[in-house]
């Protein structure tokens, strides 16, 4: 089964959890063992998996990603001028695969699952596959 679901985003650059959208997937579909593939098929955004606890951590991952990928490159080439975005994209990736054991992610004490947008906002999906 693949689901397609579709987010807004509001930012230039945003860490939005998806964990419960994944987790009522998996209800849904009544996946008992197995495993889900988030898949993201935007070359400007992507799917991490990552710290859920202290929000500090997408502001410093979102910080971190603008001093390593800056905007404003005079040797970038692209012409839409947005560069960066697609080298945080790459970085993140553009999926992640969850084991899913007793109807639950196996994910530990403090992750969550993240679409990362770094060229919005826009009106993005992403698709949830299951593998059992």
């Amino acid at each position: 089964m693949v689901k397609k679901h579709s987010i807004k985003t509001n930012m230039r650059d945003e860490m939005i959890d998806i964990t419960n959208i994944v987790q009522e997937f998996v209800y849904e579909e009544n996946i008992q063992e197995g495993a889900i593939i988030v898949y993201c098929p935007h070359t400007t955004a992507g799917i991490t998996i990552n710290e859920n606890a202290d929000p500090d951590v997408k502001s410093d991952m979102l910080r971190r990603f603008d001093e390593i990928y800056p905007w404003n490159v005079v040797k970038d080439m692209h012409a839409e001028g947005n560069t960066a975005s697609h080298m945080k994209a790459s970085t993140v990736g553009a999926s992640q695969t969850i084991i899913v054991t007793k109807r639950g992610l196996l994910l530990g004490t403090w992750q969550g699952i993240y679409f990362c947008e770094f060229d919005g906002p826009r009106q993005r999906d992403f698709y949830l596959k299951t593998l059992n």
